[in-house]
């Protein structure tokens, strides 16, 4: 029998439709999997009698002919979507032990349509991170390894977790939550394909906050079709998130195929950076090619704004974080650690609690608020947030379909290489992500190389609001032009 966790969904729902597998035995090969693979830390924490339930459940529904979308198909969470009786941390020690009282609205759908939880995925402390370093459960190691090294390399951040399962075949698929590129760089870095929906596609509600106008949640999978399947569950209106969109979902699947003949794809001129390395240029210009040969036309679009971007996101992004984390004060839930009177106890509380990098964007964020700066810092990054959308805008109002960018500037890096001396080394890895999030875009990063070293590279297409339908096409076209990467297994 072939390996069940080389599956892909689609083959996995057929197999399970046809009985000729059952979701037991499908899970119980990714529990498998996830105890050979512990070291790459991928998981935090793992639900091997709650996955088996589930998949019991699954395969009494499909014995009837019932069953949902998802029916029996095992999936990893990333470790910020509240699992009902099932601890959320965040990864951060502040929320050690933590067990919500309610589910996410995005998990409620997937177990609606049948879904297996194999565990909670690790991910950066409270989601601040672009290399899932700052962890309090440590760091996630990729599977993936150079030409020749046995060097440990990161997966990228925030969620590396459900990256490196997803690559390493722990689980069909994963979800994940991107505030700056935080499913887009790490699908790139570990070869796996991530979608950002647009903001409001997917509720909020139940997922802990890092930014609430940029935080939204996306899928990831192995194949573009996969994270169509998974996207379509995910998505929808939910009264009790007042940014989600009350728009109907489109069956995403039925996208894949479309042809992409006479749609117009823009190239932006500004993402040409100094000091590219050579083989993201040549990659990005491979991935125009092909596009160009599926039928698309190739225009080349200016987005003046892109390059006050990064440092606009450093801002709008700590200022929301500092205001959303007061929360955690060790009064009502999480950790505390008392103190000689309450404002000791908050103090202690936050400083033991919280990790060097949430501090560091809490004191960011806490400081462009405050009085005398809000209007020099925080005012001014929000009218650079709006024309960066105005550029973004007015080349779809030129009648671009969607944009082609790399995904990343570089191929993944070893753990420990970026960011100890100088934060900033490692907030350049969101140089071509954080565009998508300031304007409220879908994009969608598909794996469409190797590098020099092995590893993998990955293409971004962005989109028009709530026209992911679009960027599945084209990743498609993409994806079935570059082919599918996977890691050689070291780890068990």
């Amino acid at each position: 029998m072939t390996d069940l966790t080389t599956l892909t969904i689609a083959e996995a729902r057929e197999r399970l439709r046809k009985k000729d597998i059952t979701a037991l035995e499908l899970t119980d090969a990714h529990l498998a999997a996830i105890e050979r693979a512990r070291a790459l830390n991928a998981f935090v924490l793992e639900t091997p009698d709650q996955a088996r339930a589930m998949a019991k459940a699954s395969d009494a529904r499909l014995s009837k002919g019932e069953g949902g979308a998802l029916e029996g198909i095992p999936l990893g969470i990333k470790d910020m979507f509240c699992t009902k009786g099932v601890r959320t941390t965040a990864c951060s020690h502040i929320l050690e032990g933590f067990v919500p009282p309610y589910e996410s609205t995005v998990t409620s759908q997937l177990w609606r349509d049948g879904a297996v939880m194999l565990g909670k995925l690790n991910n950066d402390e409270f989601a601040m991170g672009s290399s899932n370093e700052t962890s309090y459960f440590g760091a996630v190691t990729s599977p993936w390894r150079r030409k020749g090294s046995d060097a440990k390399l990161v997966p990228g951040g925030s969620s590396g977790g459900s990256a490196a399962a997803v690559a390493a075949n722990l689980c069909l698929g994963a979800t994940g939550t991107d505030t700056g590129g935080s499913i887009r760089q790490p699908a790139a870095f570990t070869g796996i394909v991530g979608i950002k929906p647009t903001y409001g596609r997917c509720s909020r509600f139940g997922i802990v906050a890092f930014a609430s106008s940029l935080d939204q949640a996306g899928p990831f999978a192995r194949t573009v079709r996969d994270c169509a399947i998974l996207l379509r569950s995910m998505a929808g209106h939910d009264s009790s998130d007042t940014t989600s969109a009350d728009r109907p979902v489109p069956d995403y699947e039925a996208a894949l195929g479309r042809s992409v003949k006479g749609m117009r794809i823009g190239i932006p001129k500004e993402y040409r950076l100094a000091g590219m390395p050579a083989e993201i240029e040549t990659l990005w210009q491979k991935g125009a090619e092909w596009l160009k040969a599926a039928g698309a036309e190739l225009v080349e679009v200016s987005l003046p704004h892109t390059k006050f971007a990064l440092p606009a996101y450093y801002i709008v992004a700590p200022a929301e974080a500092s205001s959303n984390l007061a929360r955690y004060d060790g009064v009502r839930y999480g950790l505390r650690v008392n103190g000689r009177d309450i404002v000791d106890m908050y103090e202690r509380t936050r400083r033991e609690g919280f990790g060097p990098e949430v501090r560091r964007r809490v004191m960011i964020g806490t400081y462009v608020l405050s009085a005398g700066y809000y209007d020099a810092y925080y005012l001014r990054a929000q009218q650079v947030r709006t024309l960066i959308k105005k550029d973004f805008e007015d080349c779809f109002a030129a009648g671009v379909h969607a944009m082609l960018t790399p995904a990343t500037p570089s191929a993944a890096f070893g753990i420990g290489e970026k960011g100890k001396a100088d934060p900033v080394e490692m907030y350049l890895n969101d140089v071509f992500t954080v565009t998508v999030n300031m304007a409220g875009l879908p994009g969608i990063s598909v794996p469409a190389g190797l590098d020099a070293q092995g590893l993998p590279l990955g293409l971004q297409l962005i989109g028009r609001p709530f026209d992911e339908e679009t960027l599945f096409a084209l990743a498609q076209a993409i994806e079935q032009a570059a082919g599918r990467f996977s890691p050689e297994q070291w780890w068990s």
